[in-house]
């Protein structure tokens, strides 16, 4: 019995200690803080396996449906004193889209029938390709970032709306990451992409979320 009293009484003692040390200290933070003063000024590429840009429309007037490309390759070249020089250049391949429906994957992906255009895409569709021409600080965490987006062989300008999550370094690749993330929105028939416009929304929102690392 009091061999099993000491060892309760040491639990509580381990407890109590962790209790008051991490109440000391408070939670571990975060990596990213949205602090601009740690961006480091430099050349990033983008985070292939934690990018993710989502896209969304309306299907038939019922509801929406979404997806995500991912995999995507780049730089984003900045100075946090000195943000309208940024640039950003980003590829996106198209054949790394994710959908809940395999047969709609296929259908995006598949070539036109009996030699005509695809419904979509196709299957061998060059990656989309976005080039700022402009960056325009809109607040204090925010910017608006003009540049052409090439999509399915046709290039058009777009306007992201862009927001800095956090900046620091990832404790596993040791890397110094910025980490934004981007709304933008445009026609697809504009990129020749107008299959069953109406039925299927013409007008695509994008959904962006980036690491960049150095």
């Amino acid at each position: 019995m009091r061999k099993l009293t000491a060892t309760i009484l040491a639990g509580a003692a381990t407890l109590a200690a962790f209790t008051t040390l991490h109440a000391q200290n408070g939670p571990p933070q975060l990596p990213g803080q949205a602090d601009a003063a740690r961006v480091v000024a430099g050349t990033y590429a983008p985070d292939p396996g934690h990018t993710l840009v989502g896209w969304r429309v309306n299907h038939f007037g019922f509801s929406d449906y979404f997806g995500a490309f991912g995999n995507a390759t780049g730089s984003l070249t900045i100075d946090p004193a000195n943000l309208s020089a940024a640039k950003v250049d980003v590829l996106v391949p198209i054949d790394s889209v994710s959908l809940v429906s395999s047969g709609l994957r296929d259908h995006l992906l598949r070539a036109g029938k009996d030699g005509a255009k695809p419904d979509f895409f196709g299957p061998d569709q060059q990656p989309a390709h976005f080039v700022s021409t402009k960056v325009e600080s809109t607040g204090g965490t925010t910017a608006n970032i003009t540049g052409n987006l090439t999509l399915n062989g046709v290039t058009k300008p777009i306007v992201i709306s862009a927001e800095f999550v956090g900046a620091g370094e990832n404790p596993f690749s040791k890397k110094k990451t910025i980490g934004f993330e981007g709304r933008a929105s445009f026609k697809r028939s504009d990129f020749g992409l107008g299959f069953l416009v109406p039925m299927v929304s013409d007008e695509v929102q994008l959904d962006i979320s980036v690491p960049f690392e150095m």
